[in-house]
């Protein structure tokens, strides 16, 4: 399999290195990581971050009060439609999309790739159509609007996976390589899952989604975070124990496992520039 790392979608929030740890200014610089995988079962999106319709109709299709938090750019050539054909691909050679969950800045690309099958955790899908969870947070950050034309579910457990570096894993996923695992990571979101993919060379990337949010919070024992990605973590929390003891579990993993795999989540900058451009396989 060959895996490209996409930014499907810039934000900067107000903040500078108080939300971002780094930035040097007044607004921070978030991305919105995706994967492209090429397999033999068709390309394979992981997470899709903000589409082609949210451009063209922002306000119709997000929150106000979350775009202003969030401050996404909003550039046409950062939508997975518009990487997936400038890599040389059409959007009907998309066959399958797994998400880490269903907010805004991770479904706004569903429907620009009507041919995909679509894979979450039941869990998260149950709780988005029905918006439930933190009432407020929840109908801003659930927008059904983004996926409500896609025709094919597939859904899965939270629980009863396999071991997979102590988490439950759900493999066999349908129509995808086994290679590919959905790994729950309840906390952000009630039905929030990571996703591990088995490089050629048998080393695991692990994309985390929004498990944690920045680099600091694994890779050593200790977690270090900039208070406005700790303030947002907590404003999105559904789960606040269940959120802290995976993230927990995570930066424990990212120590005693670095050899085995390679942990990132979606926001972090310095994460995706140290992996975008070097694809594998």
């Amino acid at each position: 399999m060959r895996i490209h790392h996409l930014n499907c979608g810039t934000c900067c929030p107000a903040g500078g290195r108080l939300f971002d740890g780094h930035t040097v200014g007044a607004s921070a610089h978030l991305v919105c990581h995706c994967l492209l995988i090429e397999s033999d079962a068709g390309l394979i999106l992981v997470d899709t971050g903000y589409g082609t319709r949210d451009i063209a109709a922002p306000h119709a299709r997000m929150s106000d009060v979350l775009m202003a938090l969030t401050r996404p750019q909003l550039r046409p050539e950062e939508t997975a439609l518009a990487q997936v054909r400038a890599l040389g691909f059409d959007a009907r050679d998309v066959r399958h999309i797994v998400v880490t969950h269903l907010d805004f800045d991770h479904a706004g690309g569903i429907e620009d790739f009507p041919n995909a099958t679509v894979h979450v955790t039941a869990r998260e899908k149950e709780v988005a159509d029905e918006r439930r969870g933190n009432a407020f947070v929840s109908r801003k950050r659930y927008r059904p609007q983004q996926w409500d034309e896609a025709q094919d579910w597939a859904l899965y457990p939270m629980g009863g996976g396999e071991p997979w570096f102590g988490f439950d894993a759900v493999r066999d996923l349908k129509g995808l390589p086994p290679e590919i695992l959905l790994v729950p990571l309840a906390g952000h979101t009630w039905g929030h899952a990571g996703v591990a993919v088995r490089e050629d060379g048998g080393r695991w990337l692990f994309y985390a989604g929004d498990a944690y949010f920045h680099h600091g919070e694994v890779g050593a024992p200790a977690r270090e975070c900039p208070p406005g990605l700790r303030a947002y973590q907590t404003l999105m929390e559904v789960d606040r124990k269940a959120r802290l003891k995976n993230q927990a579990a995570l930066r424990h993993r990212s120590v005693i496992h670095a050899a085995d795999m390679r942990m990132f989540c979606a926001h972090d900058a310095v994460e995706f520039e140290l992996l975008a451009g070097h694809n594998q396989g």
